[in-house]
């Protein structure tokens, strides 16, 4: 896992099309905005379809060789 430190209106881009933005620091809370191309699907962990979720133990991590 990369773990990345941004501040309010800080910038992360993923590949070329992919960029994520926070914009707003409360209270402990964040607030992301996320740029992508529709047919990128984006969900939050809770709400991952029932045949994308992770299994117990499954790592979301691809191998490493």
């Amino acid at each position: 896992m990369l773990v990345l430190s941004r501040k309010l209106g800080e910038k992360i881009f993923i590949g070329d099309n992919i960029c994520i933005t926070v914009v707003d620091i409360d209270r402990g809370k964040i607030r992301l905005g996320i740029e992508a191309p529709r047919e990128v699907a984006i969900y939050r962990q809770e709400l991952l379809p029932l045949d994308r979720q992770p299994t117990p133990g499954q790592s979301n991590l691809p191998a490493v060789s």
